[in-house]
Formats: C-alpha cells, sequence, structure tokens
C-alpha cells in the first residue's frame, strides 16, 4: 500500500504548516497590523508592575532618581572633584544615568520577553517580535516622565532651555532603534542558551562603568593611550549618551564620531535584530 506524503498534499492544497515561519516582509506587515497588541502589553505591565506599589507610577522616575542619588554620593562626594572639574556634577550625572538606564532596562527586559512570556508563546499564533518590541515600548513610556523630571533637574540647576535641546528626540529615535536590535538579539540568545540571562546584568554594569555616567571618560583617559579613548567613543551607548548632554548641558565634548558611531549602530542594530529574531522565529516556544 503506498504511503500518502501528507506533506506535498498539504503544499499542492495551499495549507501552510501550524507555526511555520512566514517570508520577512508578510512577517513585518503582520507585525506592524498587530502593533497596538504590544502598546497594550506594555502599558498593561507597567499598571500590573506599580499596581501593589501605593506611589505607582511614581516609581518610575523614583527608582532612578534614587540610584543616582547614591551614585552622586559616591562620585560627586567620596571620590576626588579630578574626574569632573568643572562640570555641573548633577545635572551630568542624572542625564547620564536617566539615558543608560533607558539602554539596560530594554537590553534585560527585551532578553526576557520570550522566556518570560512561554503560555503567551506557545498557546497564540502572533508574531514574536511583538513581545521584545513590547519590552522597549514600555521602557519608551517610562521614559517619558523621567525626561520632563530631568527638564525640571535641569532648569533648577541653570541649564536653561535652548534650541540644541531640540536635538535631543533625534538622538532618541536612533537609541531606540538600537536598543530594539539589542532587544531582539539578547530574546534569541536567551532562548537557545538560558545562561545568557546571569551574563545580562554583569554586561550591563560593566557597560555602566565603561560609559563614562558617574564620571567624564575625556578627562578620566586624558594620560592614557589614545586608543582607550578611541575605543570607548566606539560604544554607541556612551556616543548616545555624549549627544544628549552635548544638547542638554554646556561645555559638553563633541565629534563627529559620535554622530556616525550613533547612526551607524541604531541602523546596524536594528536592521541586523530584525533578521537575527526572525530567522528563528518558528523555534520560539519549543525550544
Amino acid at each position: 500500500m503506498t504511503e500518502i506524503d501528507y506533506a506535498a498534499l498539504a503544499r499542492e492544497a495551499g495549507l501552510p504548516r501550524v507555526g511555520a515561519r512566514q517570508p520577512l516582509p508578510a512577517y513585518l506587515r503582520e507585525l506592524w497590523d498587530r502593533r497596538h497588541f504590544a502598546t497594550k502589553l506594555a502599558r498593561y505591565r507597567i499598571e500590573a508592575n506599580l499596581a501593589q506599589n501605593r506611589l505607582g507610577l511614581l516609581w518610575v522616575v523614583l527608582n532612578p532618581l534614587l540610584q543616582s542619588a547614591v551614585y552622586g554620593l559616591v562620585f560627586g562626594v567620596i571620590m576626588p572633584r579630578s574626574t569632573r572639574e568643572g562640570e555641573n556634577f548633577i545635572p551630568y550625572l542624572v542625564t547620564g544615568f536617566f539615558i543608560f538606564t533607558y539602554f539596560s532596562q530594554s537590553f534585560n527586559q527585551g532578553a526576557r520577553a520570550i522566556t518570560g512570556n512561554t503560555s503567551l508563546v506557545r498557546s497564540l499564533s502572533f508574531p514574536r517580535m511583538l513581545l521584545p518590541l513590547s519590552a522597549v515600548i514600555r521602557q519608551i513610556f517610562e521614559l517619558v516622565p523621567m525626561m520632563a523630571v530631568l527638564a525640571v533637574i535641569l532648569i533648577g540647576f541653570g541649564e536653561l532651555p535652548s534650541w540644541e535641546w531640540l536635538a535631543v528626540p533625534f538622538v532618541l529615535v536612533l537609541m531606540t532603534m538600537f536598543n530594539f536590535g539589542v532587544a531582539l538579539i539578547a530574546a534569541r540568545l536567551t532562548v537557545h542558551l538560558r545562561d545568557v540571562t546571569q551574563i545580562i546584568p554583569i554586561l550591563t554594569r560593566l557597560l555602566m562603568y565603561l560609559t563614562g555616567i558617574f564620571y567624564s571618560m575625556e578627562q578620566v583617559l586624558a594620560d592614557k593611550p589614545e586608543w582607550m579613548m578611541t575605543v570607548a567613543q566606539l560604544n554607541p551607548v556612551h556616543d548616545y549618551i555624549s549627544l544628549i548632554r552635548y544638547a542638554l548641558l554646556t561645555d559638553q565634548p563633541f565629534t563627529q564620531q559620535m554622530v556616525i558611531v550613533s547612526v551607524v549602530a541604531a541602523i546596524v542594530f536594528f536592521f541586523a535584530g530584525i533578521y537575527f529574531f526572525w530567522t528563528a522565529e518558528e523555534r520560539y516556544g519549543r525550544d
């Protein structure tokens, strides 16, 4: 008795395989059509996370503010002034920490986007990319009140609004593209190797100290070999923060290299992250 080739029969009938990966253009179209799911999920996550706290949404701002205060005590009071001479230190610190928090939370939450929603991934059919996208959208929602508080702090310390402030949204758009790409890459790697979740906090902490959140990299590396400063400036997170500091604060360094690295990193990580995540679409929820 001839065995029936069900796979060939299904292809002839135009029946798609369950969980089959769509071509990338079709996948991205469906992602766009379902974008509201990512937005609503991000809002739900924020509300659920803050529902048990009496101060609610205030913790979105209070948490990074309190952490900034701790680091400000260490690097602004206890540590010598040589690494921050000539800087309005409080606005310098808070600006760097708020923007770095946007990156680090996108990185951390994006990495857990698939593994933290296993039941959702296994029970419903939708582009899995919506989950890391939702993680980044959540950080955008939380960044908005942080930027409002940052503006108040800057004005309170004498950093008055100027035309340069209008450059901040453009830098944040580039950083969002970069963050999304990083979140997609981390989300896939975490699915294949759960140990990545243990490495990410260490990597994030290392980046925090190598990005110049609490001190000026230009001053710290002034007497070091030139290649060390070059390597530091090739760190996209450092460049995004430096560009925002340049726009918001007075007497901040600016180089064309910062702009080039920021634009190139945003484009490369954005498209590479999309492709890297999409190629494993069929494996999410099965590995």
